[in-house]
């Protein structure tokens, strides 16, 4: 798509950051971030029991990896090898949709850096602090790579398949302690391997799970056979085959090496409050305030207007009659619709209640509309504007220039903690003291010697 990109050491700059990232090296703030992110991807990937495409691929991973294997399998407690874990953890941490984003990159970080550093870091026995540094090491390779592909990228590849092959190398060669030129070479496989399509929402289709836990095992073995001496392109990112050419055509390599060391871009990280698609959280947020300061009632409203970026427009667009729960996610008009009757659009709100005669006679009364000022703003900032005609005739209108978890209005760690327990007992996969207990330990990561289990065997 973009042949002419200037060959540059950016991607061996980003590699080299990696690679020598220390704890020491990373501000207070943004451990206690990284502390925040890593207990609410825990929630995510609890959650994900539930799923069905779930099972399946946590059913292959586990007839294919070791049974024996030094790893955990989050949502069955059984072991498996490195591999394989990533690959189950990944997948089951983005079914709810309630895992983090951000916004710049449009990518989700945790459920493929988490996975990889987790495994690897079990499978070595690495210690909390090497953990976390190699968690921040993934987001920010992971986010400056989604934000160098650009909007073009997004429009038809799911970045969290295609960075996130990448900054899930990255997180597993920190934790191996891989070198700046080992863990280029890991780039180079990881980037070969990316991918991810968005052509499964048409379908309803399982793909996306399969997007994220394969970007986990990808980006892990791509560390690990880098260890093992295998050589990967040293232009994966902005070589003239590679990534930003083949895959974008907005490509801007300057990106990747943005203020290394002085920008960390992990704090820029928002959580997800609604459980469906990020795209449709800042009108979901801009209709309850619209309800809130006029008093509506959900029984008041004639119609909706979503006013979008053109991201949400690409990504949504195709999802007009959904026939899944997971698609109705992407649904903008079910997600207005359930926020409207209930007040915030939860897990089992969706599973109840997506096509009730009241969601799906909402949902036709809602469309989108491209906005100049929302998709100027975008990706950087995800405004929420909507306008709403009441059944009396009114014209109202509501906005939000933050939605509820993006880093100026984002979660308390009570709020975090009580949205991890939540997704906790939906997915069945912990009990209210296992997880309560993981989730204390897992505030205290840096202090652990060894990185272990994070719940008791079954």
């Amino acid at each position: 798509m973009n042949a002419r990109l200037p060959v540059t050491d950016a991607s061996a700059a980003l590699a080299a950051f990696a690679a020598t990232l220390s704890f020491e090296d990373i501000p207070e703030p943004v451990v206690r971030r990284a502390e925040d992110l890593l207990v609410d991807w825990f929630g995510s990937a609890l959650a994900g029991k539930a799923g069905k495409p779930v099972r399946a691929i946590v059913d292959f991973a586990q007839a294919t990896g070791r049974a024996d294997g030094p790893c955990e399998v989050l949502v069955t407690r059984g072991r498996t090898s490195p591999m394989m874990a990533a690959l189950a953890n990944g997948a089951a941490s983005h079914f709810a949709e309630q895992d983090d984003v951000h916004n710049g990159a449009v990518f989700h970080p945790a459920t493929v850096v988490f996975p990889a550093a987790l495994a690897a870091a079990q499978s070595v026995g690495a210690s909390g602090r090497e953990f976390l540094a190699a968690a921040v090491a993934g987001y920010e390779v992971g986010i400056r790579v989604g934000e160098f592909l650009g909007r073009s990228h997004y429009k038809v590849f799911h970045t969290t398949g295609t960075a996130g092959t990448v900054a899930a190398a990255a997180a597993a060669a920190r934790v191996l302690r891989l070198a700046p030129d080992v863990t280029l070479h890991a780039f180079g496989s990881a980037g070969t391997q990316a991918a991810g399509l968005w052509e499964f929402l048409r379908d309803g289709a399982d793909s996306k799970q399969l997007h994220a836990g394969g970007a986990a095992a990808s980006g892990l073995m791509a560390a690990w056979l880098a260890r093992g001496g295998l050589t990967g392109a040293l232009h994966i990112l902005e070589g003239a085959q590679g990534m930003g050419a083949g895959m974008s055509s907005d490509a801007d390599p300057t990106r990747l090496t943005d203020r290394l060391g002085s920008r960390w871009a992990t704090a820029e990280t928002s959580f997800k409050w609604h459980a469906s698609c990020r795209h449709t959280h800042p009108a979901a947020d801009a209709l309850l305030a619209a309800m809130r300061t006029n008093g509506l009632e959900v029984g008041q409203i004639a119609s909706v207007v979503a006013h979008v970026h053109q991201g949400a427009l690409d990504v949504l667009g195709p999802v007009t009659s959904p026939t899944t729960v997971h698609q109705s996610k992407f649904s903008m008009g079910t997600v207005l619709a359930i926020v409207a009757r209930f007040g915030h659009a939860g897990l089992e709100a969706f599973d109840r209640e997506f096509l009730a005669p009241q969601t799906v006679a909402f949902r036709d009364r809602v469309r989108m509309q491209l906005d100049p000022e929302v998709d100027a703003a975008y990706p950087g900032r995800w405004i929420g504007k909507v306008t709403v005609t009441t059944t009396d005739g009114r014209t109202l209108h509501g906005r939000v220039d933050e939605p509820k978890g993006d880093p100026g209005n984002t979660l308390t760690r009570t709020e975090i903690e009580h949205k991890a327990m939540t997704l906790a007992a939906y997915g069945g996969a912990a009990s209210e003291h296992d997880a309560r207990a993981a989730i204390g330990r897992l505030w205290q990561i840096e202090d652990t010697p060894r990185v272990g289990a994070l719940l008791p065997a079954a």
